[in-house]
């Protein structure tokens, strides 16, 4: 940068320096000193905003830690005033000019105020509430009204389809001297009794003296649209290799594991081919036709200790064979257990008439189609007469909570047990807090059981499961322990279970023999959707996001104190709360001691695994009351917390996550109508790893094709 400045040359970034490439920096005014100058209603008002926001930009740049696990970026700010003209400034520019100002309210007539002429159309809103009223016929009688007042009429409308179909519409209702126009001019020498109809997109119209615009929006009201879903095509087959480098481990379906060592073109009966080309143990070379590339797939075991197989030997043949042979006798294991469970009768549990819609009416909100199937499986399953092995797959946020409750319902006022198991403990306080609520008034007793609850009020749970006074329970692996007996077991509902291990699941394994089973996730482990797509579980998809849902903007950036202070502060001054998640307990502190520092405005509350559990409790009871602005936390958050305030979320260290947890992470904001923000900051002067590289590309393209899983 020094060196750009001394000899003038251009630098990359130096819009921020601009005072030191040049002599003076000139404005609009010096260029156009005898021009009028127009001022739009609060233009001042935006102005005072934007010097308070650049002259808060230019602190927080000037007083960033250089230093330590949160530093920033090396930046020299320039002080505001060599940038931009300030309040004076720009009063003394205008003093001297002609200025106009317009505004949208009424003002006192007089010498220096003109009246442009101009109000709001008319809203045919009365007229579509009224259900003996046709906004058609209104639409016909207020155009021919304004005909006869020699007002020029136009229909505006927001694309050639709408055009069309309004236009059809309204002749239908007897609308005469409608003439389809590209432009205001076509209509200026027609008749006067011609009524024109463009594509104008106009929100509402408007009438002056002698024009008038009706919208179609004016017409319809609000244009409730859903964008049509991009048409995924077949890529070329050249593109695959991209994900492929020189010196990567594959391996062949019929040849076993090789080394790729690049695209090669060969001749191949006389003419070029392309080819992969892959080498094997002891030097052998195999070059594989790029339209056959499906036969081959990354290894993605440990490279350090991969042995490449013998092309043309028996070894990849028989290890193929025995594992071959494996997959069988797991594959009868699996469906041995779903036959036992097929033929096994159980007593039937339908809904209980009555009682079970106005339980559902208790739900707040419209249920969405796959939401109200997914219900309806559920239901379904449990009256069926038949064990219950279902999966319920959603994005996060889409309701598959309300498809537990409802089948939570069915079974304990039919007299039986509910267990569900979650991974974290605050997930099952969330779920205890909402199953309390939605259940309240009901003759049922739910208890949670984690690590999070008194050892005396554990005691009684496990005292109440046992001899049935407890109907639903919610908790973590401690459902699981063997201390723990339950009377009449009936439904098992699992959330979130790729967060459970190998000895919990041979535990759940155990429990949901002859049980209804209901496991819910956003996230599926390839064998329980394995398990699900061949047939071997239900399976009911949740792919419909909630009404009004907006999908979550994904940031990827270098950390930046002055961005994270930004999207703290802009969460904080719209009403709402942040996460600012770490990887390690060890990075609190320093994060914690950064948002003192750098965005003081703002209360901070900490949480992670190793507080005591009422610690933790206190924490997140206060921060659900909205007493803190930021929770700073480890990923305890991560899985199924449901703040509807919480709508930005800062991740320090986003390379240090999973692309399942960043995925999770960033489910846990945009729950309400708001728009949610996740920022993935990464170190600035860091490389990134290959593999953390591919994990945010991934996670930015879901956010882009908003894709549910």
């Amino acid at each position: 940068l020094y060196e750009a400045v001394s000899t003038g040359r251009k630098h990359q970034g130096m819009e921020h320096w601009l005072p030191l490439f040049h002599d003076h920096l000139d404005t609009v005014f010096d260029y156009l000193p005898e021009a009028v100058i127009t001022i739009d209603y609060l233009a001042e008002d935006a102005r005072d905003a934007r010097l308070t926001m650049i002259e808060d930009y230019y602190r927080a740049r000037k007083d960033a830690p250089e230093e330590g696990a949160l530093a920033a970026p090396r930046y020299k700010p320039l002080p505001p005033e060599r940038f931009f003209l300030g309040a004076a400034d720009w009063d003394r520019v205008l003093a001297d000019r002609a200025v106009r100002d317009f505004t949208g309210f009424q003002a006192p007539d007089g010498d220096a105020v003109s009246d442009a002429g101009g109000k709001h159309g008319r809203d045919f809103a009365p007229e579509r509430t009224q259900p003996d009223a046709n906004v058609f016929d209104a639409v016909r009688e207020h155009i021919n009204g304004l005909r006869a007042s020699g007002k020029r009429v136009l229909v505006a409308c927001y694309s050639l389809g709408s055009r069309e179909r309004l236009e059809g519409v309204l002749r239908d209702h007897d609308v005469t001297g409608l003439t389809a126009v590209e432009h205001w001019a076509e209509l200026e020498p027609a008749n006067a009794d011609v009524a024109g109809i463009a594509v104008l997109p106009l929100e509402h119209g408007f009438e002056s003296s002698d024009k008038a615009v009706i919208s179609e929006q004016d017409i319809l009201g609000d244009r409730l649209t859903r964008r049509a879903r991009r048409t995924r095509r077949a890529e070329n087959f050249l593109t695959e290799t991209a994900s492929l480098a020189a010196g990567d481990i594959v391996v062949h379906k019929d040849h076993g594991i090789g080394r790729f060592e690049g695209l090669k073109t060969i001749d191949a009966v006389g003419a070029p081919h392309d080819c992969l080309h892959l080498t094997y143990l002891g030097g052998d070379k195999l070059y594989v036709p790029v339209e056959n590339i499906d036969v081959l797939s990354r290894y993605s075991s440990d490279l350090s200790s991969v042995q490449l197989d013998k092309l043309g030997g028996s070894g990849w043949q028989a290890r193929k064979s025995k594992l071959k042979e494996r997959i069988r006798d797991m594959a009868d294991q699996l469906i041995a257990i779903a036959a036992a469970r097929e033929l096994k009768s159980i007593e039937p549990l339908p809904p209980p008439e009555g009682l079970y819609e106005e339980f559902s009416a208790r739900f707040p909100y419209q249920e969405t189609d796959d939401q109200h199937r997914a219900i309806g499986d559920a239901v379904d399953d449990m009256a069926s007469g038949k064990l219950m092995d279902r999966l319920i797959c959603g994005d996060v946020g889409f309701g598959k909570t309300e498809v537990a409750l409802r089948a939570a319902f069915i079974a304990a006022m039919g007299g039986k047990q509910v267990a569900v198991v979650t991974p974290t403990t605050l997930l099952a306080r969330q779920h205890t807090k909402t199953f309390t609520e939605r259940f309240a008034g009901l003759p049922l007793e739910i208890r949670q059981l984690s690590r999070l609850v008194p050892a005396k009020q554990a005691a009684e749970t496990r005292e109440g499961l046992a001899n049935g006074r407890v109907d639903i329970v919610i908790g973590t692996h401690a459902l699981l322990s063997k201390n723990i007996r339950f009377k009449n077991l009936c439904l098992l509902m699992i959330d979130e279970e790729q967060h459970f291990g190998v000895a919990h699941k041979e535990r759940l394994k155990r429990l949901k023999g002859d049980i209804h089973v209901l496991t819910l996730t956003a996230t599926p482990i390839p064998r329980t959707l394995q398990l699900a797509l061949s047939g071997v579980r239900d399976l009911s998809l949740i792919a419909t996001p909630p009404i009004d849902r907006l999908a979550v903007r994904t940031f990827v950036l270098p950390f930046d104190p002055l961005m994270v202070r930004e999207a703290i502060l802009r969460e904080h001054f719209r009403g709402g709360q942040s996460f600012y998640v770490c990887p390690r307990i060890a990075d609190l502190d320093d994060a914690s001691a950064f948002l003192r520092e750098q965005i003081p405005e703002v209360k901070v509350a900490v949480a992670h695994g190793r507080m005591p559990p009422g610690e933790i409790d206190d924490v997140m009871t206060v921060f659900y009351d909205g007493v803190y602005d930021v929770l700073l936390s480890t990923t305890i958050i991560e899985s199924g917390l449901d703040i509807p305030t919480v709508n930005t979320l800062i991740i320090h260290r986003a390379d240090m996550y999973g692309l399942a947890q960043l995925y999770q992470l960033r489910g846990r904001i945009g729950r309400a109508k708001l728009r949610g923000y996740a920022y993935l900051t990464v170190p600035p002067e860091r490389t990134l790893t290959e593999n953390a590289e591919k994990r945010l590309r991934v996670l930015q393209t879901l956010d882009t094709l908003g894709a549910g899983f």
